[in-house]
C-alpha cells in the first residue's frame, strides 16, 4: 500500500498534484486543483516571492508588452514595404528569404555578368540576414493581419509561463527553424516572407504546455487541423516554413518545459537552446556548402 512520504507509517491514497508523491491527511494542503504537499507549497511560495514563472523565467509585469513590440516591428516593416511599392518594392528583394540569388531579367547570368542593380541576392550569395528579416516582412494585409492576431493571442500566454527572455528565445528559434527548412526544401529562387513560421512555433509550444499540465487538447487540435488544411490547400503558402517553425517550437518548448526542476534548471534550458542554435547554424552552413 502507498504510504505518506513524510510519515512512512501512514497509508495514503492521495498524491500531491505537483510532485505526485503520496501524502496523508495531515500533509494535504489545499491547492487550486486538488492537494499539494508541504514541500511543494513552500517551494511555490518561494517562487512567488522571487517572481518566477512556472518554468523558471522572471515573471513579467506586463505579459503582452513583448508581443506588442513584435507586432509593432512587423507592422512597421509592412508599412515600409507598402509605401515603397508593395510586392514590387526593392525592400522585398532585400529582406525576403531565398536560397539563391538571380539576375533580372536573365536568371542564367551570374552576379558578375549581371547588369548593375539587376542582381537580387539570396542566402548563398551572402545575404545571411534574410533568415531573420524575412520573418518580419509581409506584403498582403490579410497575411499580416492573421499573423499579428495569432501573436497577440498566443504570445502573452506563453510569456506568462516562460518569462520574457525564454519567450523571445522561443520566438526567434522558431523563426530560424522555419528559415532553415525553407533553405533546404523550397525552390531555391522562390522568395519567402512572413512571420508564419514563428507563429506555428508558438502554436507548437502551447501544445507542449497543455500536454505538460494535462489540459484538454481538443481545441488546439482543431486549430492545428484547420491551419494544416490551409497550409496545403492554398497556393503560395510556404508549408516548408510552417512545418519548420512548428518542429522548432516543439523542440524548444519541450526543452524549456521538461528541464529538471531545481537550481540547475536554467543551465539545462540554456544548454538546450544553445544546442538547438548550433544545429540550425550547421544546417544553414551545410546549405551554403551545397551552393
Amino acid at each position: 500500500m502507498p504510504v505518506c512520504y513524510r510519515h512512512p507509517g501512514r497509508e495514503s491514497h492521495i498524491r500531491c498534484q505537483r510532485c505526485e508523491r503520496p501524502i496523508c491527511p495531515d500533509c494535504m494542503r489545499d491547492a487550486a486543483v486538488g492537494f499539494q504537499c508541504p514541500d511543494c507549497v513552500a517551494q511555490g511560495a518561494k517562487q512567488t516571492r522571487s517572481g518566477r514563472t512556472t518554468y523558471g523565467g522572471m515573471r513579467p509585469s506586463d505579459a503582452s508588452a513583448t508581443s506588442i513590440g513584435l507586432i509593432a516591428v512587423n507592422v512597421g516593416v509592412w508599412l515600409a514595404i507598402a509605401l515603397t511599392g508593395g510586392g514590387g518594392s526593392r525592400l522585398v528583394d532585400l529582406i525576403a528569404l531565398r536560397a539563391r540569388g538571380y539576375c533580372l531579367p536573365d536568371f542564367a547570368q551570374s552576379e558578375q555578368s549581371c547588369p548593375a542593380g539587376g542582381f537580387i541576392s539570396g542566402f548563398t550569395d551572402g545575404a545571411y540576414w534574410q533568415v531573420l528579416t524575412s520573418g518580419f516582412a509581409h506584403i498582403s494585409f490579410v497575411h499580416i493581419a492573421f499573423n499579428m492576431l495569432a501573436i497577440w493571442i498566443l504570445g502573452p500566454q506563453l510569456e506568462q509561463v516562460f518569462g520574457r527572455a525564454r519567450f523571445l528565445a522561443l520566438y526567434f528559434m522558431c523563426l530560424l527553424s522555419g528559415s532553415a527548412a525553407i533553405l533546404w526544401l523550397s525552390y531555391e529562387f522562390q522568395p519567402t516572407l512572413g512571420a508564419s513560421g514563428a507563429v506555428y512555433g508558438l502554436l507548437a509550444a502551447l501544445t507542449i504546455c497543455v500536454l505538460k499540465t494535462g489540459g484538454d487538447l481538443r481545441q488546439i487540435g482543431v486549430l492545428l487541423a484547420v491551419n494544416l488544411f490551409i497550409t496545403f490547400a492554398f497556393p503560395n503558402i510556404s508549408w516548408q516554413g510552417h512545418l519548420g517553425g512548428f518542429a522548432g517550437g516543439l523542440v524548444v518548448a519541450a526543452l524549456l518545459v521538461y528541464a529538471p526542476r531545481g537550481k540547475r534548471r536554467t543551465a539545462y534550458q540554456v544548454g538546450g537552446l544553445v544546442l538547438v542554435g548550433l544545429v540550425l547554424a550547421l544546417a544553414m552552413l551545410a546549405r551554403l556548402a551545397t551552393a
